[in-house]
């Protein structure tokens, strides 16, 4: 069994052996570094995020446990007042609640005194005046059922902002009744602010949350970019707040460590235990920054990378030796493939897989070589065939009807009509039997043009009239025969026909950057989108009998991209009941003339 999976792996190519060399090593060297990283990253991982965690947890609450005992000290002290509540006092109440705000403007936004009988005093007496907090009497009855300090949930106060109310009963210091109650909202932004320090990067955030899973606040530092941010946001809102069932999420996790999906990528939430203040903490951080640091990693690749480097020599060496250098040989051969005339051959010892490419590589040139040979024939012989077809199909219709108009202008005794109608006519046809030359100079086409419209005048009566706006400069140029003729015919049968008025064809002629334009116009009854779409597919249709010949815009088209390229041709542009303009794009100099011979 051995010795035959052995015969068998010998049978393979070249290309098949070095690919199990190679797959087998880069296979074995990813799997010892897999395992390894591996087990590096999840020591290191749990290292930082509980280090991280304890940390952040130790921090916050600290910091938040010191800013309720600052709270609650001043609910304390005015308490203690309990003669501010009188209604004598009220001026000395507001400017008491005065020098405790400005006092600890770092902590508290608004500071209140509510009587019992519901008269309300703030450090900002006047805005209290005239907008109001709804929100203070129903905090006053939740708090009139509590002995000590109370915390209200997170609302928005008229002014404070969103906020958080504490709250501590007076009572008079004699009689023991209640006379009141302190009111503080803090400032839920400086707080978040504060607490903001003690993140260790921009890869990490954090939410506060009540209890009741009401959010306090929330810290993100790419506001108002909420494209970026970690956590999943309502943006619909102003300011956007956190989408409520994420909140939901994070008010069910544990406490400690747990993996929570983000905005974009996963994160780790570290969830601290309720604090005095009856809050939880919450950090978020990207799950990628924890690999920001991990070094064993990196060198572990840096390792891997001289490893596979040498491998990479070796294996290049080899290939150069056995496999790449006739490969190169043969692309060298091939990329001096440009004149077809000489054949580049290959000769490439052995018989492996490069040997029989070289042979196959010189056969295929032999065969190109040959089939080139005889396409270059066929298209000299297409060339001068198309020609001598389109000159033959000289409709017999045509030549009917207008020997008829001869013949009705002869009993009609209108002989010099009949003299110049029969020189039209021989004119057109010497003009386009003529096999001798293939190119014709501007000023000849517009001859024959002349010719074919004065015949079709002798026809048709005044029905049109032929404008020529000719440039001197443009006469001299050469061009294929019989280009405007079919364009002139097609606006006379299908534009100016089928109407009842008479209508004008305009040629112009011009030079634009080394290129002879020329323009024919019509007034006819012009072409919708669907007529103009199916313009270059009237080779397909059976010529007309009132034709002189079968050559169609299509066949025009063709003939000019035929010898002179792509770029240059007949653009069309027509609109209903208006009339049809051709552009024809040719370039502007003297064609070398080939003389056409009868094979």
């Amino acid at each position: 069994m051995v010795k035959r999976t052995i015969r068998w792996i010998k049978s393979w190519s070249m290309a098949m052996k070095h690919f199990l060399f190679l797959f087998t090593g880069t296979s074995v060297l990813f799997a010892l570094l897999a395992w390894n990283n591996l087990h590096d990253a999840e020591q290191l991982f749990r290292k930082q995020v509980l280090s991280d965690a304890q940390v952040i947890i130790d921090r916050t609450n600290l910091y938040l446990n010191a800013y309720l005992d600052n709270v609650q000290n001043i609910l304390l002290l005015l308490s203690t007042r309990d003669d501010l509540l009188d209604e004598a006092h009220e001026e000395e109440a507001i400017q008491a609640l005065r020098q405790y705000a400005e006092k600890n403007s770092t902590l508290y936004k608004t500071l209140y005194l509510i009587r019992a009988d519901g008269k309300v005093m703030s450090n900002t007496q006047v805005y209290l005046d005239i907008i109001g907090n709804p929100h203070l009497e129903k905090l006053y009855a939740q708090a009139s059922k509590s002995y000590g300090v109370m915390i209200s949930e997170p609302y928005d106060s008229p002014l404070s902002g969103k906020t958080v109310a504490f709250l501590l009963p007076i009572t008079s210091k004699y009689g023991g009744e209640m006379k009141g109650m302190a009111v503080i909202e803090i400032d839920l932004v400086k707080l978040t602010n504060m607490l903001a320090q003690f993140m260790n990067s921009k890869n990490q955030t954090f939410t506060i949350i009540t209890n009741k899973n009401n959010v306090v606040n929330t810290y993100d530092s790419s506001w108002p970019l909420f494209y970026y941010t970690l956590l999943p946001y309502n943006t619909t809102l102003f300011p956007p707040e956190l989408k409520n069932d994420f909140v939901a999420k994070i008010g069910d996790l544990p406490i400690g460590v747990t993996q929570i999906d983000g905005a974009k990528d996963k994160l780790i939430a570290v969830k601290s235990g309720m604090n005095r203040l009856g809050w939880y903490f919450i950090a978020f951080i990207e799950d990628s920054f924890f690999y920001q640091n991990l070094i064993i990693l990196y060198n572990n690749y840096k390792t891997a990378a001289v490893v596979w480097i040498l491998i990479l020599c070796i294996s290049t060496f080899m290939m150069s030796r056995y496999v790449t250098y006739p490969v190169r040989k043969l692309v060298a051969k091939m990329d001096r493939v440009h004149d077809m005339e000489v054949l580049p051959s290959i000769s490439v010892p052995g018989e492996d897989e490069i040997g029989k490419l070289a042979k196959s590589y010189n056969a295929m040139m032999e065969r190109i070589h040959h089939l080139l040979t005889e396409t270059k024939e066929m298209e000299q012989r297409k060339k001068q065939y198309e020609l001598k077809m389109l000159q033959s199909q000289i409709a017999p219709h045509f030549l009917y009807n207008t020997l008829a108009c001869i013949s009705s202008l002869a009993k009609q005794r209108k002989i010099e009509e009949v003299r110049e109608t029969i020189r039209s006519l021989v004119g057109l046809l010497s003009f386009s039997f003529d096999k001798s030359h293939e190119f014709v100079s501007l000023e000849e086409e517009l001859e024959g043009l002349r010719m074919y419209a004065h015949i079709q005048t002798v026809r048709y009566g005044n029905k049109f009239t032929l404008d020529m706006d000719v440039d001197p400069g443009t006469l001299s140029i050469r061009m294929l025969k019989l280009t405007l003729q079919p364009l002139v015919e097609n606006s006379i049968f299908h534009g100016i026909a089928p109407q009842k008025s008479v209508g004008h064809i305009r040629v112009r002629t011009l030079l634009r950057r080394g290129n002879l334009i020329i323009y024919i116009r019509d007034n006819g009854v012009g072409m919708d989108m669907k007529q103009l779409e199916g313009v270059f597919t009237e080779r397909r249709k059976a010529p007309s009998k009132h034709r002189f010949t079968g050559i169609g815009i299509m066949n025009v088209q063709e003939r000019i991209q035929l010898h002179y390229g792509e770029k240059y041709g007949l653009r069309i542009a027509s609109i209903p009941h208006t009339g049809t303009l051709i552009q024809i794009k040719l370039p502007a100099h003297v064609h070398e003339e080939k003389d056409i011979r009868n094979n």
